[in-house]
């Protein structure tokens, strides 16, 4: 076992958090996939167990071999993949309305391993790699709003509205993050309130066309704009009944929940193994359960803080805060859904809920998060640090 360790870089803490959330959430999915079985006629409760630790399996190998990458490599990887994901946006989008019932502008289909990928998740990563490694590239160097444009913002605007047709929320949360992100890298606070200003202007004129032009967008703008107005003027809407069975299975949790397995609501609520797993987790192990699985979630937060506080660069502090806090925020929404603070917006929790391509991204994400802690790779971010036997060194030290 200690030799195991030896193999394992990083911050061992975000490891431990990691490995803790993605052990635990095995009892929930377990349980929670009775409703797919049950109700929905999908399978087996044991089929999507084994499912869920392959997915966990190989994310957690996405982890282990990103956290061996150093860190400046991905200045120039995040060159490469950005092209890569705005074609695979683009083709998503182009597919249709629907392959087998099931909205098809968000995912790509393998059929090969049965599994489907949803190319918005990759592309919120490599966007955050990419704006981190822009705004290290200005910290020192005074840059005017038209500079800017086409290096820094025409890529997010361009991320930001192929995903929107399809998924407002990731949309909204992927404009939130890179916003935050300029901030914390001391983008000019003028400027980014024109570009709020911009977005919001933007997604008027867009929800504008798609009230005139109904059949010029996928349903799914129907969706979130139903959703939006179920949130603020409450109607029998689906909506709404997701939320108020949530509510149902948080109330009926009590202070220690039924225990585990014992849930009523997971066969009464719909995507209680994904989207509304948290409420399946209050339920079962009481408001105790629910407020230890968000410490976790904030002392992930605390780490991500440490672990950028640490570093000795500028990208590579951008580049934690970049990928790191999106996990947080994204748990949080899921917790505040479940709650009514918040709309339906379809996010997952963390390496708890079911689903691959979100659990293999915030893997991914962590292992980003610890190659830039581990301390092998310190001072090597420097272009006279590098190997020049290595191109891939060099030209990420350029970059």
């Amino acid at each position: 076992m200690l030799r195991i360790f030896e193999y394992i870089k990083g911050d061992k803490a975000i490891w431990a958090i990691a490995a803790l959330l993605a052990l635990f959430s095995f009892l929930p999915v377990y349980s929670a996939s009775s409703n797919l079985v049950y109700v929905v006629g999908n399978g087996t409760t044991v089929g999507h167990l084994v499912k869920h630790a392959l997915l966990l399996f190989l994310g957690f190998g996405i982890m282990y071999g990103i956290h061996k990458v150093p860190t400046h490599f991905f200045k120039g990887l995040s060159l490469i993949a950005l092209p890569i994901v705005l074609f695979l946006l683009v083709f998503v989008l182009a597919q249709g309305t629907s392959i087998g019932g099931a909205n098809a502008s968000r995912w790509i289909r393998i059929p090969v391993v049965g599994f489907g990928f949803q190319p918005s998740n990759l592309a919120a990563v490599v966007l955050m790699v990419y704006v981190a490694r822009y705004l290290s590239k200005i910290r020192d160097v005074k840059v005017t709003f038209k500079e800017s444009v086409l290096p820094l913002w025409m890529p997010v605007f361009f991320v930001v509205f192929l995903i929107l047709p399809a998924n407002f929320s990731t949309a909204a949360i992927i404009f939130s993050m890179v916003l935050m992100l300029c901030f914390l890298g001391g983008y000019p606070m003028k400027y980014l309130m024109g570009i709020v200003g911009t977005g919001a202007l933007c997604l008027t004129l867009f929800v504008l066309l798609a009230k005139a032009a109904p059949n010029l967008f996928p349903n799914r703008v129907d969706t979130w704009m139903s959703r939006l107005d179920s949130f603020a003027n409450p109607e029998d809407t689906e909506a709404n009944y997701q939320i108020e069975k949530a509510k149902i299975a948080i109330a009926s949790g009590g202070l220690v929940g039924k225990g585990a397995g014992k849930s009523v609501q997971k066969n009464f609520l719909p995507q209680s193994s994904s989207d509304f797993i948290y409420a399946i987790i209050v339920e079962e192990y009481g408001l105790m359960g629910g407020l230890a699985l968000m410490f976790f979630y904030l002392f992930l937060l605390f780490r991500i803080v440490v672990v950028a506080n640490g570093c000795n660069t500028i990208f590579s502090k951008l580049l934690v805060l970049g990928v790191g806090l999106p996990i947080v925020f994204q748990a949080l929404i899921n917790m505040a859904v479940a709650v009514e603070l918040f709309p339906v917006t379809g996010q997952n929790l963390p390496l708890i809920s079911s689903g691959g391509t979100s659990s293999w991204m915030t893997c991914l994400a962590i292992g980003i998060i610890l190659s830039a802690s581990n301390k092998h790779f310190e001072g090597r971010s420097d272009a006279s640090d590098l190997d020049e036997n290595n191109p891939l060194e060099v030209l990420s030290g350029q970059l």
